[in-house]
């Protein structure tokens, strides 16, 4: 059988961890509904991803640099993350995040986890504070799927080989361009344009539909030991 190497792309917030994290810092600024509502305002149609992005971050303006290693610690990762990932890079697959969220809350899960490929927003410090807002262009729906052609570049994976994982409609450009979409405890819209769901709270379960089996999972978690 010809090996065939698989990138497998996926969404953070709510689908790698289990969190949001603009949440988990938002409580510490005590600002979560003020937080809630600008993202239930964007879920409504009214604001873009970008603006509301935006919206939210202004309000964490003046929040000490330390509170990003608490909300580090605060992060869980969704049941069978870490089988995913070892099992795709034990058989020799790549794995990449991509995130709407923010790089100084998953770089230390990337780097425990030895992902090679991850893009995300970038928060403002300056002078040990939050200055509530963000460097450099915005990880948007548009982004991810930019993001997914660069990782395909720098991985040598074929775009056909692809695989995007997510849950909410910030996904949907990468879930259309990848060779498999598979929509993970997703929205409506993200089911109906994904072609396959999982609905599981199970990550790993992904790999089934990937072709590896439980024997595969149950070696590379033994490896690791």
């Amino acid at each position: 059988m010809v090996f065939v190497k698989r990138l497998v792309v996926l969404d953070v917030d709510s689908t790698f961890i289990r969190q949001e994290a603009i949440e988990l810092l938002a409580a510490k600024a005590d600002v979560l509904d003020q937080v809630s509502l600008i993202t239930e305002s964007a879920m409504r149609g009214e604001l873009d991803f970008e603006q509301s992005l935006r919206a939210r971050v202004s309000l964490l303006k003046g929040l000490p640099e330390s509170v990003i290693s608490q909300v580090q610690k605060e992060i869980t990762l969704t049941d069978g993350a870490v089988d995913l990932v070892a099992t795709l890079h034990s058989k020799g697959h790549s794995v990449a995040l991509v995130s709407g969220g923010f790089i100084d809350i998953i770089e230390p899960m990337i780097r425990s986890l030895s992902i090679k490929y991850y893009k995300a927003n970038k928060l403002e410090i300056a002078g040990g504070l939050l200055t509530g807002g963000l460097i450099g262009p915005i990880i948007d729906r548009a982004a991810k799927a930019t993001a997914l052609h660069e990782f395909v570049s720098a991985s040598g994976v074929a775009i056909e080989n692809t695989v995007a994982i997510g849950d909410g409609a910030n996904d949907l450009d990468m879930i259309a361009i990848a060779g498999m979409g598979i929509a993970f405890n997703a929205k409506p819209a993200v089911k109906a344009a994904a072609d396959s769901s999982v609905s599981a709270p199970y990550l790993d379960s992904v790999l089934y539909l990937l072709g590896i089996s439980r024997e595969d999972i149950e070696e590379a978690g033994a490896s690791r030991k």
